[in-house]
C-alpha cells in the first residue's frame, strides 16, 4: 500500500505529503495512507492548471424579470399563502440548511450557527430557523442540514445539548459536505498535521452530490418531498420554508426558484441574475461590464439589478440529473495554516487556495428559473463581520426592526 502511494503522490510531484511518514505510529500511518488515498491528484491538477484561465464570459446576455412580492395585492398573497400551506401540510416540503463553515470571522470558536447575535432571547443563529420552520410547518418539515467535516460533530451535540430546540428529531437529517484539499501558491497540497491532509468545504456547489452520497436525496424520495427549499445559516431574517415563495414556486411550474432584491447601487458588491445565450445565469460582481452594471430603463430602475440571496427552490425531481453535470471550481485565496514539511512547525500563508463549486451554476443545466423580489430590509440581514457592513451589529438591528415582539 505503501508503495502504491509512493508512486501516485511522486506521479503528481506531491511527495512531500509523506514526509513524517516513518514519524508516525502504524496506526497514524494507515490513517495517512487513507487521507492520501481519497485525494482526486487529477481534480486538484486540473482545477490549479484553470487558476490563471479565464472564466467563461457571460455571452448574449439579457435581463431575467423578477415578480415584485412587494407589489402582490392581499388577494395575491394570500392565494400564494393557500398554496404554500397546502404543500407543506401535504409533506411535500423540505428545508435545507447549508452551515459547513465555522464563524472564525466573528470570532466564534464554534459551527457559525451556534453564534449568538445578541437578541434578548439570546437565540442562536441555528434556534433562529428552528423557530422559522415551527412557525410555518409545526415541526413537521424535515430539515436537512448540511454540515462539515470541520464543524459535523460540534454542530449535532449543539443540537443535543439543546434538545433540538423543541423540532422533532426524526425531522432533522444531518449530513456532511465534501471536502477539497487546500493548495499553495505552487500548486502544493499542505497537510494540516503529520499525518493529515489540510481540507476545506468544497462550497455550496457540492450541495447536491452530497445530499445524494448521504442518503439524504433517498430520504426525501421516500418522505414524498417535491421541493426543496435552500437557504444558508448567515441570514437571520431568512423565511424559512416561506409559504409564499412556496406557493409562489408551485404555480409558476419552473424547476427551480429563487428569492432576490434590488441592488442600490451600480457599483454594489452583488451577483446579478440575468439569461446567457437563453439560459439563466448569474454574473458575479467583479465580472459585471460597467454599462450591464449602470444600465436602467425608463423609469430608472436597474435592468440588470435583481441579485443573488442564496435563498431557492428546486423540484427534487430533477436534482438526481444536476448531480451528473461537471462543475466548475472557483478558486478563493484565502489566509490558511498548515504544517510545514520544512520545519515542522506550523505556518499561516495569506496566499492559500481554496476551491469552492457554486450553486448557482446549476441554473445553466435547468430549463428556467423564476425570481421572486424581495423587500431586503424584511428578509435579509447577513452576519459575515463583527462590525461594520454586514456585521453583528447591522444584523441585530434588522432583526429587532422586523421582529418587534422579540424585544420584551
Amino acid at each position: 500500500m505503501l508503495n502504491k502511494v509512493k508512486k501516485k503522490v511522486n506521479e503528481y510531484g506531491q511527495e512531500h505529503l509523506l514526509a513524517f511518514y516513518n514519524e508516525l505510529n502504524p496506526a497514524k500511518q494507515e490513517e495517512l495512507i487513507d487521507d492520501i488515498n481519497k485525494i482526486d491528484f487529477s481534480l486538484i491538477t486540473r482545477v490549479y492548471k484553470e487558476i490563471n484561465v479565464q472564466s467563461c464570459p457571460a455571452r448574449d446576455v439579457t435581463p431575467m424579470k423578477a415578480t415584485d412580492s412587494t407589489l402582490f395585492s392581499q388577494g395575491e398573497r394570500d392565494k400564494y399563502i393557500a398554496i404554500g400551506n397546502q404543500a407543506i401540510a401535504d409533506g411535500k416540503v423540505a428545508a435545507l440548511t447549508m452551515c459547513g463553515g465555522m464563524g472564525t470571522r466573528l470570532g466564534h470558536n464554534g459551527p457559525k450557527g451556534t453564534y449568538d447575535i445578541g437578541l434578548p432571547s439570546h437565540k442562536s443563529l441555528f434556534e433562529i430557523q428552528a423557530c422559522g420552520l415551527k412557525d410555518v410547518g409545526e415541526g413537521n418539515i424535515p430539515w436537512y442540514i448540511m454540515t462539515s467535516n470541520i464543524n459535523n460533530d460540534a454542530t449535532v451535540q449543539f443540537f443535543k445539548d439543546h434538545d433540538f430546540f423543541g423540532y422533532p428529531s426524526e425531522n432533522i437529517f444531518f449530513f456532511r459536505q465534501a471536502m477539497i484539499s487546500v493548495l499553495n501558491k505552487d500548486g502544493k497540497i499542505l497537510l494540516e498535521s503529520k499525518d493529515k491532509v489540510l481540507k476545506s468545504p468544497n462550497g455550496n456547489g457540492g450541495l447536491f452530490l452530497s445530499l445524494k452520497e448521504s442518503g439524504g436525496l433517498d430520504d426525501m424520495n421516500k418522505r414524498g418531498i417535491e421541493y426543496l427549499f435552500i437557504c444558508g445559516i448567515d441570514n437571520c431574517l431568512v423565511k424559512m420554508a416561506d409559504p409564499v415563495f412556496v406557493g409562489y414556486h408551485i404555480s409558476e411550474g419552473a424547476p427551480a426558484c429563487a428569492k432576490s432584491f434590488m441592488k442600490r447601487t451600480a457599483e454594489e458588491k452583488a451577483a446579478i441574475f440575468c439569461y446567457s445565450e437563453g439560459k439563466p445565469f448569474v454574473i458575479e460582481y467583479t465580472e459585471i461590464p460597467e454599462e450591464l452594471a449602470n444600465a436602467r430603463d425608463e423609469n430608472g430602475a436597474f435592468i440588470y439589478g435583481d441579485t443573488n440571496v442564496l435563498n431557492y427552490i428546486f423540484n427534487v425531481n430533477i436534482i438526481e440529473e444536476l448531480c451528473q453535470y461537471y462543475m466548475p471550481y472557483h478558486p478563493a485565496i484565502k489566509k490558511v495554516t498548515y504544517l510545514d514539511t520544512n520545519s515542522g512547525s506550523c505556518v499561516t500563508i495569506p496566499d492559500g487556495l481554496k476551491f469552492e463549486l457554486f450553486l448557482f451554476d446549476y441554473f445553466s443545466h435547468i430549463e428556467d428559473l423564476r425570481l421572486l423580489r424581495i423587500d431586503r430590509d424584511q428578509e435579509f440581514a447577513p452576519v459575515k463581520n463583527q462590525t461594520g457592513i454586514d456585521s453583528v451589529e447591522t444584523a441585530r438591528e434588522m432583526y429587532m426592526k422586523v421582529h418587534k415582539e422579540e424585544q420584551a
